[in-house]
């Protein structure tokens, strides 16, 4: 008797549980590409503006015109937002012209590490979801894979001979279960950790960033009191 071991036909004729199982896969799958061409698109540009604020920072340009040039734009985010965040607390303070330098410059620094943090949560957005896609899939797979054998070899009770062709499509279709998990978490998994790595680096650039411009906010209200006195 000719079997149709087709892709396809295991598929249609596997049982409910284990089509449920293959479906669940299937979205986890299309759901997890979708964020890490997301993902993707997000470090690229952070990366991208990160560079060119730096470019424009580190150029020599006044930091009030540089301030007033990037605080105009919309949907600040990454390093801008953080400058944005640290120079207009140290604006506002140096006007009242009430507290110590020190003063002044740590409560700026506190100001970009609250938009520090924001800027973290943001670019560790859907990272939890992959790494649960990539540890839980092959599992929820062999659920399937499980379950479809159990159903095989029940059913060759009601066989008066068992054969390998009895058995067959009910471990066929069960192993895909096992493949569509696999397809589902090795994606998930390689992204998770290469976008663990490239946020790593952005965090330490950020943070790097907060430090340096805290020095420099401290040198330049030094020099304003020098040439007060």
């Amino acid at each position: 008797m000719q079997v149709d071991l087709s892709i396809y036909t295991l598929i249609a004729e596997a049982s409910l549980l284990v089509q449920l199982v293959m479906l669940l896969l299937l979205a986890a799958s299309v759901v997890s590409w979708t964020m890490i061409v997301s993902k993707w698109k997000i470090i690229k540009d952070a990366r991208a503006a990160a560079d060119q604020f730096e470019d424009h920072f580190w150029s020599g340009s006044d930091l009030a015109k540089l301030y007033d040039q990037v605080r105009a734009r919309d949907n600040l985010s990454g390093m801008e937002h953080i400058f944005v965040s640290g120079f207009k607390e140290y604006v506002r303070l140096h006007r009242q012209n009430r507290l110590s330098t020190l003063s002044i410059t740590d409560t700026a620094q506190r100001s970009m590490k609250v938009a520090l943090s924001r800027e973290v949560d943001s670019l560790e957005h859907y990272m939890s979801f992959l790494a649960t896609v990539g540890s839980t899939s092959p599992y929820v797979g062999l659920f399937g894979t499980v379950w479809g054998i159990m159903n095989s070899f029940r059913g060759l009770s009601n066989v008066h001979q068992a054969t390998l062709s009895a058995v067959a499509p009910g471990i066929a279709e069960a192993l895909i279960a096992t493949a569509m998990g696999l397809f589902a978490a090795i994606p998930a998994v390689i992204a998770y950790n290469y976008y663990s790595n490239e946020v790593e680096r952005l965090i330490n650039r950020y943070d790097n960033f907060v430090e340096e411009f805290t020095a420099l906010l401290q040198r330049q209200a030094l020099g304003r009191e020098e040439s007060a006195a």
